[in-house]
């Protein structure tokens, strides 16, 4: 051991701690890169660990894939890869699971999956040659079998062109779009107690200079996916990637990347009506970003209390030094750290990414995470309260 941190000093390497197991490995099971995670836990305490799986390297268009794998044990030992959805040629991509356990008819739960799929680069989606859809696929077998894809952009998307013609040039439509990376989730108590919430983002007519185009939002369904409503949208002008989290008395809260890069921070966003509307939204200085995705968990402590994990790269020059950081007071404050990993000079390179947070219990919780320039998807545990 004292050899590999000579080593590891000489070459400035990172060493991974025992308790970091792959779960993703690029050139691997089929794919040239898997990207993009989301995690969930099912009842019994088994995980299920959802990516991209980039057919030919690292672009985000192109032959992408859906996957998931499966632990039993915490997280130690993972499954092999199952294909969810293929498109061929074409991508799906930012997979967002949910658990519904309030569905009547499926007291053992039903599992959604919520993802995108494109026909261009998004850029050329940003100017109007393409098209981003939203689709949902459901398992009634906790993630064994999957019926058939339902097509919801209808209900979730406004491109006000139908035709998707490149001169339409009204300001007001939605082009590119994206679920959250990283997981939904479903209300588990109060006034709004079974809803199903996804945050998402869109861009908003031609591209603007400093990416203002785009704009965070969510959309929900109170009937288990029969139906869909849209949120209103975050005010800040380049806002994107977003997750969100339930408060206590029906609140909600979402974090979101500031894609302008202006103010190197997330943006932190209330809602006082389970994610319709929103009261309060503003920069967040104790939670500085690199303008990349972040995670956010809502949890109770062993004495009912409400806690908030979260986790990025918190670095505002570049994408390494993945954090949690930990609040009790529902997100007004962020006074604990936890390291995950992080490399020094890493030369340009992202050395950790996305990542996803999932409760194990009321004392750990788990982090699904790109690492080492988006070679793989690592999983640990930490104990959030040492």
């Amino acid at each position: 051991m004292r050899l590999c941190l000579i080593i590891c000093l000489l070459f400035n390497c990172s060493i991974l701690p025992a308790q970091v197991t792959p779960v993703f490995e690029g050139g691997k099971e089929g794919h040239a890169t898997y990207r993009i995670p989301a995690i969930i836990s099912l009842p019994d305490g088994e995980l299920l660990a959802f990516a991209e799986g980039r057919v030919n390297g690292s672009n985000d268009y192109g032959d992408i894939n859906l996957v998931l794998k499966r632990s039993n044990d915490q997280g130690k030992v993972w499954s092999s890869l199952q294909t969810i959805v293929d498109y061929d040629d074409l991508q799906a991509g930012n997979p967002a699971p949910v658990l519904d356990l309030f569905d009547p008819a499926f007291p053992e739960g039903v599992l959604y999956l919520f993802y995108n799929t494109g026909n261009n680069h998004e850029y050329d989606i940003r100017m109007n040659k393409g098209v981003r859809e939203v689709w949902m696929i459901r398992s009634n077998d906790l993630g064994i079998s999957w019926e058939k894809p339902v097509n919801i952009t209808s209900q979730v998307h406004k491109p006000n062109n139908p035709d998707f013609n490149p001169s339409y040039t009204n300001p007001s439509d939605w082009r590119h779009y994206a679920n959250t990376p990283g997981h939904a989730f479903q209300f588990q108590e109060g006034e709004y107690q079974g809803r199903i919430y996804v945050a998402a983002n869109h861009s908003q007519g031609p591209p603007q200079d400093e990416s203002k185009d785009y704009q965070a939002h969510g959309f929900y369904t109170d009937d288990h996916a029969k139906t869909f409503k849209i949120s209103e949208s975050i005010k800040f002008p380049g806002s994107n990637e977003s997750i969100a989290a339930e408060l206590p008395e029906g609140r909600m809260i979402m974090s979101i990347r500031n894609q302008r890069g202006d103010i190197p921070s997330r943006i932190i966003a209330y809602s006082e009506d389970g994610g319709a509307t929103w009261t309060e939204q503003y920069f967040e200085e104790n939670l500085p970003d690199p303008v990349c995705q972040g995670s956010m968990l809502s949890f109770k402590d062993e004495n009912g209390n409400t806690i908030l994990a979260h986790s990025n790269n918190a670095d505002t020059e570049s994408r390494n030094n993945l954090t949690v950081k930990i609040s009790r007071d529902k997100g007004k404050s962020w006074p604990k750290a936890i390291p995950i990993d992080q490399k020094e000079n890493i030369q340009g390179q992202s050395w950790t990414a996305y990542s996803d947070l999932v409760l194990i219990s009321p004392q750990k919780i788990g982090i699904l995470y790109e690492r080492d320039d988006y070679k793989e998807i690592v999983f640990k545990v930490v104990d959030w309260m040492k």
